[in-house]
């Protein structure tokens, strides 16, 4: 054989490992950029939350701890190891709404951030998940789930309405296997952050106007904290407040029940945008939405932390990466006993 066909014949060799290396870097990006660029269903989801398992099955499980009204299981994500010794949690749900795509989109990133610092977490991507999928007509169902308390403002009574709060509290499969699996735990949680759009705000409790949170000052204080620290990564003004102050009274909401069951600091925070596209969020602002909100949501878990371990407040003087390493062997999200 020449020397030019043996040249030839080395550089399609040299290709086809190139396209073959390309196409497999290719296929890991997409699965670990799948939350950032696109919008995707719920069977994606499902299957993104299976590979994970996959990939790390020394630290990411599923939790199956409940089903909806179609006997679907309702599921956590959970990143950490397993001691068997009972730890400190945190509370983390996403699209709860089926139309805020943003949110299980921002829980995919945390993941993604979590798993990716070494740091161990739960995280409940969508509750309803009959309203995210396709081609499936729901007629009646409660887009506002029906948490037990203050249930007579900010809801409609016409079922077909987006804020019918349920026939009774707690009235839907899928609040209850949420309430049962939380109040069994109450005492570990450090903080419950529920996950929504659109408002760039972080909303305390409580959603009705004659009652005011015990620890008001101390909510409006991380929260303002947590503004500022999205603010520094892409200039976007969040607002913190009460709803009725910065938005409207609405009761009946998860983060109201859970300041009730003695969890100390709970918020709702609406993602991105302010108004211009509504619930359609371009894909565009999935990754800019999601990093800000990271930094937002980590102040928050940090001052959690700090109060619990440290009796002080976050010191924005010490390092993320220490921090989390901190986090990492202190800190653990629910699914943990």
């Amino acid at each position: 054989m020449c020397p030019v066909q043996i040249t030839i014949i080395r550089i399609r060799i040299r290709i086809r490992i190139v396209i073959t290396t390309i196409t497999v870097v290719l296929l890991v990006m997409k699965l670990i950029l799948i939350c950032c660029q696109c919008w995707y269903s719920i069977l994606q989801i499902t299957s993104w939350m299976e590979q994970m398992v996959m990939d790390h099955p020394d630290v990411v499980t599923v939790v199956n701890y409940g089903k909806t009204y179609e006997s679907r299981d309702i599921s956590l994500l959970k990143i950490g190891l397993n001691t068997g010794k009972e730890k400190k949690a945190i509370w983390m749900d996403c699209g709860i709404h089926a139309r805020e795509w943003i949110a299980p989109a921002f829980c995919q990133y945390f993941v993604r951030e979590v798993e990716k610092a070494n740091m161990v977490f739960n995280v409940l991507d969508i509750l309803i998940q009959e309203s995210h999928m396709k081609g499936i007509i729901v007629i009646c169902l409660s887009y506002h789930p029906p948490w037990p308390l203050f249930t007579a403002i900010g809801v409609s009574f016409n079922c077909c309405s987006k804020f019918y709060p349920g026939s009774k509290a707690m009235s839907e499969l899928e609040t209850r296997a949420v309430t049962d699996f939380v109040r069994s735990r109450k005492d570990s949680f450090l903080c419950f952050l529920s996950i929504h759009s659109y408002g760039q705000m972080l909303l305390i409790p409580y959603g009705h106007p004659n009652y005011t949170a015990p620890n008001y000052d101390e909510l409006m204080m991380v929260g303002q904290g947590a503004t500022e620290a999205i603010w520094k990564v892409h200039r976007t003004n969040y607002t913190v407040g009460t709803p009725p102050d910065v938005l409207y009274p609405i009761t009946g909401s998860a983060t109201d029940w859970a300041r009730m069951q003695g969890i100390p600091l709970t918020y709702i925070i609406e993602l991105r945008d302010n108004g211009t596209y509504r619930f359609e969020l371009p894909e565009d602002q999935i990754q800019p939405t999601c990093e800000e909100a990271y930094r937002g949501v980590l102040y928050i878990i940090t001052y959690a932390h700090d109060k619990t371990f440290n009796g002080a407040v976050a010191n924005t003087a010490v390092t993320l990466s220490a921090r989390l390493w901190n986090i990492l062997h202190l800190l653990w999200f629910i699914g943990n006993k």
